[in-house]
């Protein structure tokens, strides 16, 4: 049996700490590993769009599609099929449905209540997640209602908008949601869920609240898929937080825990890993990251151009949310990265 050559005693560094130890070989760095990703980590979004039997593939998001409810469904079993605890809805709303004041969002017969229904008749184990904001039924693209004066200066209505989410939140509920996600970032929107929840009898229904929601460049692919970019007037700054900040994001996350809510979430992901991990260490509460469009897409490109290692990079990235102090991720890779993880089983 040939063994490896011994080191010359002459050349041999005095040292009682080798770290390089724990990293010898693959079965070692296995068991000194300190963190884990598995598949109960990942939230999968979808976009949702009308009619049947149709993916329609997002220009900006290399591999992702918007879908007819019944492909959702069909997607929902792959879910399951690949162990992912959760799915979350993001429609693409006609034009001729959006109005001022997001209407469409109250609608029972709206994608998402389509998609919660379908699903939880044929896979009622699966976790349904759900989004409360107007945007993607609002016809000047924010996520609440507004006041635009004579000169053309909008204003976002927060009390009013806040009765507004509390009502489409309900409509979720109703139609299965297990999971109410407000991204609206309007002060006072967690507790006036939480009670309107709770008033008809949904005590079981979480709130995941997006509380450290920044005005962030990242979201391009995303507002492209959902068909709010181009209606948008002005931008979001003022309810969306400064990435400047992070003494900000403790607050927004306190308050949104003091009014009844179940989970955080930090949005976007990789530009704020310093946040979650402040998040977690203040709070100690059930804490996500959104991989968002920006994210995979540039992952995405990067990799057809073979500039990385798509694969690596992207289970790097998810690590790294672990890492940073994420519990769960919301990432458009979760199948991938499911199917990679059961690969390495």
């Amino acid at each position: 049996m040939r063994h490896a050559p011994r080191p010359d005693p002459a050349h041999r560094l005095d040292l009682s700490q080798r770290p390089r130890r724990n990293r010898k070989a693959e079965w070692a760095r296995r068991l000194v590993a300190e963190h884990v990703l598995t598949t109960n980590d990942l939230i999968w979004p979808l976009f949702l769009i009308d009619g049947e039997k149709r993916r329609v593939p997002v220009a900006a998001m290399p591999g992702v599609d918007r879908l007819s409810v019944d492909e959702a469904v069909r997607e929902a079993g792959r879910a399951v099929a690949l162990d992912i605890p959760a799915i979350a809805f993001f429609p693409y709303t006609e034009p001729k449905l959006k109005d001022e004041r997001g209407s469409e969002a109250f609608n029972d017969g709206n994608l998402v209540c389509q998609a919660c229904r379908a699903i939880k008749r044929e896979f009622p184990q699966l976790g349904l997640v759900t989004d409360v904001a107007l945007d993607p039924y609002t016809s000047h693209g924010h996520d609440g209602l507004i006041s635009e004066s004579a000169t053309g200066e909008v204003r976002i209505l927060n009390d009013e908008t806040v009765e507004a989410l509390a009502r489409q939140a309900l409509n979720q509920a109703r139609a299965g949601a297990d999971v109410i996600a407000p991204s609206d970032m309007m002060d006072g929107r967690v507790g006036a869920i939480r009670a309107a929840l709770d008033a008809e009898g949904f005590l079981d229904v979480q709130i995941m609240a997006y509380a450290a929601k920044y005005a962030s460049a990242f979201y391009g692919p995303f507002r492209d898929a959902l068909g709010s970019a181009s209606a948008l007037k002005g931008d979001k700054r003022t309810y969306q937080m400064d990435p400047a900040n992070s003494d900000e994001a403790l607050r927004e996350v306190e308050l949104d825990l003091d009014e009844g809510a179940d989970m955080v979430m930090v949005k976007p992901g990789m530009p704020y890993l310093d946040i979650i991990r402040r998040v977690k260490d203040e709070f100690g509460a059930p804490t996500f990251a959104y991989q968002v469009s920006g994210e995979y897409s540039m992952i995405m490109a990067a990799a057809q151009n073979g500039w990385i290692d798509g694969d690596k990079a992207m289970m790097e990235s998810l690590i790294a949310f672990k890492r940073a102090g994420a519990d769960g991720v919301l990432t458009y890779f979760a199948p991938r990265a499911a199917e990679r993880l059961r690969r390495a089983r």
